[in-house]
Formats: C-alpha cells, sequence, structure tokens
C-alpha cells in the first residue's frame, strides 16, 4: 500500500482526554476515532491489527475443536427472562423496545442464545461434546466508559460455550479452552498469567482471568515469580484429557490470584516469590454446570435413556481489548511496537527522496518485489522530510523499516533496522531476501 493513497490520520499532539498509553497511542497513530463515548469507528490501520488478532483467535478455537457460528446482536428479551438473568443483569443491558411492543435488547453475552440454538439441533448424548464459538460485537453500558478500548461500551468478543454429558467431560473442555487461551495470547507475544477469578453476573463456580501484566492495568494482581517465565504449550494434548489436567494442576501449583481472589495463607506459603502489579484482563473461562440449561428446559437423551441437562462452560476473549492491551504492553516513547503476528504491515518502505529518480526507481522496485513475494508493505512515497517519515513509521510501530536514500543508492545500499534496534546498511539483494524469509 503507498501511503499517498492510504487513509491515515495520525495526530501529532496527545488528545488530552487519552489517559492510557493504548488510548494515546491509538488516536496518534489513526487507528480508531471517537464516535460516542466508548464507542469508536475502526480506521484501515486498527482494522488490519483487529482482524490479525481476530484470526489468530479463531485459529486457535478451530484447534481447539470449537465450531464457529454468527448469532444476532440483538436478542429476545424473552430467552433473558426464561433464564432469570433479564432484571438480575441490570443497567449495563442496553434494552430495546420495538415497533411492535416486543422488548428486546442488544447482546452484553449470548449463554441462553447459545443454549437455545444448541436445544434446537441436539437430542441426544451421541452428539456430545460440543463447543460452538463466535465473534461478534457486544455492548455493555458501562456507566464510565475510559481508557479507550480497554474500556468501552461497544467491544468484539469471542465468546464460546461448551456442552457435556458429565463433569469429567465438561472439565476437559474447559481444560481444553485453558490451554487454548495461553496459546492464542503467546501467539501475540503477550505473557497472560491465568488467574482464579469471580464469575459475576454469568455464574458459576470455577473461573480463571488472563491477565496481562501492565503498570496501566486496572485489576490488582498477585503471582508467584515463576508466572514471570513463558510456558511452552507447543507439546501438550489437549485429546489426552488426564496429561492436560495434570499439565494445568501444575502450571496452577504456582499461586496467581486477582484482588477479590486473594489467598492470605497461600501468599504467606509464597514468601519472597510473591508478586504484586497491575494487570489487564484479556479473557476469561467460566464452567457454570446446568445453570442455564435447566433454567431453559434443556435436555437430551442420556446412554440409560433418561433425560440429562447438558453442563456448560462460557469461554471469553476480548478480541478488541486485545489490541489495547498489546499496545500497554509494547511500546516505547516514539510509538507502537508491533509483534509481527499483528502487526498491520510487517515493513516501512521509506523514500528519503520521492524527487530523485535513483531513489524513487529504487524504491518502487523494492516494492514490487517485497509484494510479489507476499510481504505486506507500506511504502512511504509522500513528498515529506525524512523526519516526517521516521516519526510515523515509529509511531505506527511495523516490525522492520527499509529506507532508501540517494545516498545509499550510489553505493548500492539500503538502510534495515528493527522497529526498536539499530539501523544497518545491507544490499539491496539482502534487503529483500532477508524481509521475505
Amino acid at each position: 500500500m503507498r501511503l499517498s493513497r492510504y487513509f491515515l490520520p495520525v495526530l501529532k499532539e496527545t488528545p488530552g482526554d487519552a489517559q492510557v498509553v493504548s488510548h494515546q497511542l491509538m488516536l496518534r497513530a489513526g487507528m480508531i476515532r471517537q464516535t460516542a463515548a466508548g464507542i469508536y469507528a475502526w480506521l484501515p490501520m486498527g482494522l488490519r491489527v483487529l482482524r490479525k488478532i481476530e484470526n489468530i483467535v479463531r485459529e486457535e478455537q478451530d484447534r481447539a475443536g470449537a465450531i464457529e457460528v454468527l448469532m444476532p446482536t440483538i436478542q429476545s428479551a424473552e430467552l433473558w427472562k426464561q433464564s432469570g438473568r433479564y432484571e438480575a443483569y441490570g443497567p449495563e443491558m442496553l434494552r430495546i423496545i420495538d415497533r411492535h411492543d416486543r422488548e428486546m435488547l442488544f447482546s452484553p453475552t449470548a449463554e441462553e442464545l447459545f443454549t437455545v440454538i444448541f436445544q434446537n439441533g441436539t437430542k441426544s448424548y451421541r452428539e456430545l461434546p460440543r463447543n460452538l464459538y463466535q465473534i461478534q460485537w457486544k455492548f455493555r453500558d458501562e456507566v464510565r466508559p475510559r481508557f479507550g478500548v480497554l474500556r468501552g461500551r461497544e467491544f468484539l468478543m469471542k465468546d464460546a460455550y461448551s456442552f457435556d454429558l458429565d463433569f469429567a467431560g465438561a472439565r476437559h473442555s474447559y481444560n481444553r479452552m485453558f490451554i487454548a487461551y495461553m496459546r492464542t495470547f503467546a501467539r501475540m507475544g503477550l505473557h497472560a498469567i491465568p488467574m482464579r477469578a469471580d464469575t459475576g453476573p454469568i455464574g458459576g463456580d470455577l473461573s480463571h482471568e488472563f491477565i496481562v501484566l501492565a503498570p496501566t492495568g486496572e485489576s490488582d494482581v498477585f503471582y508467584h515469580r515463576n508466572w514471570e517465565q513463558g510456558h511452552d504449550t507447543s507439546a501438550i494434548d489437549a485429546d489426552d484429557a488426564g496429561a492436560l489436567e495434570r499439565f494445568i494442576d501444575g502450571l496452577n501449583a504456582d499461586y496467581a490470584a486477582t484482588d477479590e481472589k486473594r489467598d492470605p495463607a497461600a501468599e504467606a506459603e509464597t514468601g519472597d516469590a510473591l508478586k504484586q502489579s497491575k494487570g489487564i484482563e484479556v479473557g476469561q473461562v467460566f464452567y457454570f454446570g446446568d445453570k442455564y440449561t435447566r433454567a431453559m428446559g434443556v435436555s437430551v437423551q442420556g446412554p440409560d435413556g433418561v433425560a440429562v441437562a447438558p453442563l456448560m462452560g462460557s469461554y471469553g476473549i476480548g478480541v478488541s481489548r486485545l489490541m489495547g492491551a498489546i499496545i500497554e504492553a509494547s511500546h516505547d516513547e516514539a510509538g507502537i511496537i508491533w509483534p509481527d503476528a499483528v502487526a498491520p504491515y510487517k515493513v516501512a518502505l521509506i523514500n528519503l527522496r520521492v524527487d530523485d529518480e535513483a531513489c524513487a526507481a529504487a524504491a518502487d522496485g523494492l516494492y514490487a518485489q517485497l509484494t510479489a513475494a507476499g510481504v505486506e508493505v507500506l511504502y512511504d512515497d509522500r513528498d515529506e522530510r525524512g523526519g516526517a517519515k521516521f516519526a510515523t513509521a515509529d509511531l505506527i510501530g511495523l516490525p522492520w523499516q527499509l529506507v532508501v536514500g540517494p545516498k545509499g543508492i550510489k553505493a548500492g545500499v539500503v538502510e534495515l533496522k528493527r522497529r526498536g534496534g539499530e539501523r544497518e546498511e545491507v544490499s539491496i539483494e539482502a534487503a529483500t531476501a532477508r524481509l521475505s524469509a
């Protein structure tokens, strides 16, 4: 993409109402614009990152055996009244009356709807287990939306719902999602710590929040220092229920808890290894048994012919919130530093002298070669000063900068720089080979 033709409304100054780094940089880098309190328009650069995050989430859900569907954002209030949550959920739910005086709502979550859809398509225990998921926009009318996409009212969310015949199966489904979440966040360059947590209005008696450590986080978190090291999940066979449970039990042997779930006795045992920080929640997993299936009269025929209410789990990831969390965890004073997997483009190709024929020819050639090789390139071909181009490249945070200047072209070299690293002079052939790898 040529930057001269792109829509990238960057800001030189930090907006005064942006309190945290991710909100500031997303506005300055032309990724989002606020349209109402807690509601944002996603501009081209921001949308590319959002789609990269969404695709990683989708791939790991598919890998875990979940099946994608798409539910409507507007739901009937009757479903929520049937489960008993319509009044209990509170003012965060946006309630709507349609033209026929029917009570509707904008989905803040979708346990009820998924339960009904499951019932309509499942009759026997032979069809279990099932795990259905969607990636869909949600709305929660936060009393005080703040921190940009970290605490907005409208947000993109992955929500999945598992259905199992018995507790052993339900626990295995829970553990599969637990590992899927660790893999998902690791692929995005995030180190997320699973911590026991309250279940809130969704209900249930088993839940973990996945917390990314960040000084701007809303939650106080407490954990064993072992959690600061990464955990390799690549060799874990998620189909082996016993091995999977042993691995997760081993992980959870190291203390980790949100402020609401602190255990003074466990913290005393942790001793000097106990660490405290702020954190950002990026996902949560719940097990709540037959809370919804019984309330809504959902059952399947069991092995003995007797009707059984399936046991459920619910698994959420804040897809749009992840974008803010990644920036909070990966930035410097100049701007964003995107991990490769979610970067909007891989390379910022910078032509320092668009009025120089040799520079233009070399930059155009590099753009064509890299694009043909499948490399995502943002080509800064604007008639701007070099300093302005470098500032833009640093602000939007692409992993690589490839700089073409008149002196270098005469010498047969270009400058190559990893974001946050040092520049080095290399031949054009070496640059294209390295970036195409």
